[in-house]
């Protein structure tokens, strides 16, 4: 078998056999085909697609190219979900925490931002002494009796999908749907969870930008689970604009401290409640989302869900005064009011714009190798629907830079104003299973 004839069946749209399809990832992961095949194949399937089948195939193969995490030592169901990626999006630390409380166990493997999109860690590491890193055996042991970690992937699982993630990277070829699905799908997998629910985000401050190729990705992605027997589902979630209000590592933290004592902003809470309630439902704890979502709620007025929170930081060696009393967490030297210069309805807050600019600010990396200033970011005072006269604080931004007043500028023109009042938007779009 040659790596040149499957790219010439892949070219002409052939479909590729298991064969195939195991030559090119255990060759590519082993050294003996080169970068230029792979990024040959790549891009023929960026054109030409794949099969479900086709799919199928690849994610099995990729996740089985490392470790396989096995959580049958963890009692009860294991739940996981994953984001696609955008602004402001600090669900996990409140999302966890509100599933863990209901006995549902949440084993989450999480990633790092980079570019204008958030990482999980990174807001967890915005907490003194958190640790992100620890041995496979005391996340099993605190998933047990925690039922709740959040920690960084191991080095040794889906390294196809490290490989072959960096090329497209650099090759024009990220936007491939089959590739996407694969390399998000083989990493969870892979990290032994027993349903899987994903938050697929489409918008200006999405991978995402539309809301049909949103659903095309979240169903390649549902069917790939419900393929290889793991209960996988998915909800399309707007990122036109930033999630919740706060941008930026600390911000965002102290914004889910906020939501798990009830005084969340409403997007935030209700994508939360809907997400959480699927996964009750995918853990049979409950017999419908109504029951889940009631269920919720409870854990957030009885405190239980705030107490998670704690649970995990403490046994990740966090230092929770930090949650306890989020005033805390440092201020950066300088804090500015965007205020509007005329007066209307919020039409549009370009996501896509805050998240570059709350990454100049210093709250992102550009690359892996950038060191985050977790005290900065940008905290939105008006969202979509909001009515604005002239003079009101539109966004407050927190930066350690000197040099920033061309970013303030970038910051204040993401906000679009109407003279028509316009309906807030959904945050939750569609449910796919």
């Amino acid at each position: 078998m040659r790596m040149v004839d499957i790219i010439v069946k892949k070219r002409d749209g052939k479909i590729l056999t298991k064969e195939e399809i195991s030559f090119f990832v255990k060759g590519y992961v082993n050294g003996s085909i080169p970068d230029y095949q792979v990024s040959a194949l790549a891009m023929a399937i960026l054109f030409r697609g794949m099969t479900k089948e086709e799919i199928t195939v690849l994610t099995d193969l990729m996740m089985h190219s490392g470790d396989i995490i096995d959580l049958s030592s963890i009692k009860g169901v294991k739940a996981d979900k994953h984001s696609t990626g955008g602004v402001g999006d600090k669900t996990s630390l409140v999302l966890g925490p509100m599933v863990a409380a209901c006995g549902v166990k949440v084993a989450k493997m999480s990633g790092r931002g980079l570019g204008h999109t958030g990482g999980t860690l990174d807001k967890m590491e915005a907490i003194p002494g958190m640790k992100i890193a620890i041995p496979e055996e005391q996340f099993m042991r605190q998933v047990n009796e925690v039922g709740l970690a959040i920690v960084g992937q191991t080095g040794h699982l889906v390294p196809a999908d490290k490989k072959l993630y960096s090329l497209r990277d650099v090759t024009g070829t990220v936007e491939s749907i089959p590739l996407i699905a694969s390399s998000v799908m083989s990493k969870k997998l892979a990290s032994g969870s027993d349903t899987i629910l994903l938050d697929v985000k489409f918008g200006s401050g999405a991978f995402m930008k539309d809301l049909q190729s949103a659903r095309e990705l979240a169903r390649t992605m549902v069917d790939i689970g419900d393929g290889l027997n793991r209960d996988t589902r998915a909800i399309l979630t707007d990122m036109e604009q930033p999630l919740g209000l706060a941008v930026g590592n600390a911000l965002e933290v102290k914004e889910a401290i906020a939501t798990l004592h009830g005084k969340g902003p409403h997007d935030l809470v209700e994508l939360c409640l809907e997400a959480g309630a699927i996964m009750l439902e995918q853990a049979k704890v409950v017999k419908d989302l109504k029951m889940g979502r009631q269920m919720l709620e409870k854990a957030i007025a009885d405190g239980s869900a705030f107490n998670k929170l704690k649970e995990m930081v403490r046994a990740q060696g966090g230092d929770v005064s930090f949650i306890e009393n989020p005033e805390k967490f440092p201020l950066a030297r300088h804090i500015v009011e965007i205020r509007a210069e005329e007066e209307g309805y919020v039409r549009r807050i370009e996501a896509l714009e805050i998240g570059e600019s709350a990454m100049r600010l210093g709250a992102g990396r550009e690359t892996y190798d950038d060191v985050i200033d977790m005290s900065s970011g940008i905290v939105l005072s008006k969202k979509v629907g909001d009515f604005v006269k002239s003079g009101d604080v539109l966004c407050v931004v927190h930066t350690n830079k000197n040099d920033f007043s061309a970013i303030l500028e970038d910051i204040r023109q993401a906000f679009k104003l109407s003279k028509e009042k316009l309906a807030p938007l959904p945050i939750v779009h569609d449910y796919i299973r």
